[in-house]
């Protein structure tokens, strides 16, 4: 049974598409891109290199304008939004983790993580008590007041997964978050923003990696710029990763 917070529709995009110029050449990054993404769902963006699934994610993550198409968001279309408006959004409703976690090295956990609600102009006497909830969240709370240049490089990522996490935004967007990761910090990782996704984030991830996929809950599958598949990924009866609306994919 589909819970009412799994077929909630967080992202509906419509004919989404997005062009580059170089010259006089029109380079057709996105084309014609139509998904729907559900509050609470893991989704993994795959392709090959070039096929344009980072161009989805930052035309996303409001980083990149789309050329052409709609993007519903909570039922708002995004786009009709003034940039102003947008930046505001993006603050409030999206946290964002990079391959290079670019936590300023010089700087605590707490300092760094409280330059998003610095942003936000979040009150003073409630940012501690918002960092420390995000910490908990990723088994981080104990390193609150280390120097982020001497945590490990898992605990690092794990940071800005905190940071992305701040200002308790609706969508967390990924770009191959584990790609300078180690195997047993890639699991830990994996299975935090897992834990994340469970507790009613939605988590968007792009990675070439297949073991990154299949912890996901979906798999958008991307070439030459058009959604080729969209598919739920199976897993046996007794696994902890819940199953959602739509089609499957199996993964071996």
């Amino acid at each position: 049974m589909i819970s009412d917070m799994e077929t909630e529709i967080i992202i509906e995009t419509r004919e989404l598409g997005k062009d580059y110029h170089d010259g006089d050449r029109v380079i057709h990054a996105l084309r014609g891109v139509n998904l729907k993404i559900y509050r609470g769902e893991m989704v993994a963006i795959m392709g090959p290199s070039g096929s344009g699934k980072s161009t989805l994610l930052y035309v996303l993550g409001l980083l990149h304008p789309p050329t052409s198409g709609a993007y519903i968001f909570k039922g708002q279309n995004i786009l009709e939004f003034s940039k102003e408006e947008q930046a505001h959004f993006r603050n409030r409703e999206l946290g964002f983790v990079f391959q290079s976690c670019d936590l300023l090295a010089n700087s605590t956990v707490f300092e760094n993580l409280e330059l998003p609600l610095i942003y936000a102009e979040a009150d003073r006497n409630i940012r501690r008590g918002k960092i420390l909830r995000a910490l908990e969240r990723v088994g981080l709370s104990h390193r609150v007041d280390h120097w982020s240049n001497r945590l490990s490089g898992g605990e690092r990522q794990r940071a800005a997964i905190a940071r992305a996490l701040v200002n308790n935004p609706s969508l967390i967007l990924g770009d191959e978050p584990t790609g300078q990761l180690d195997q047993k910090n890639t699991d830990i990782v994996v299975e935090q923003l897992r834990n994340i996704a469970r507790q009613g984030f939605t988590v968007i991830l792009v990675t070439h990696e297949d073991e990154i996929g299949s912890a996901c809950d979906r798999i958008l599958r991307i070439r030459d710029g058009i959604l080729v598949s969209d598919g739920f990924v199976t897993r046996p009866v007794s696994s902890p990763v819940k199953a959602g609306p739509g089609s499957s994919v199996s993964i071996t």
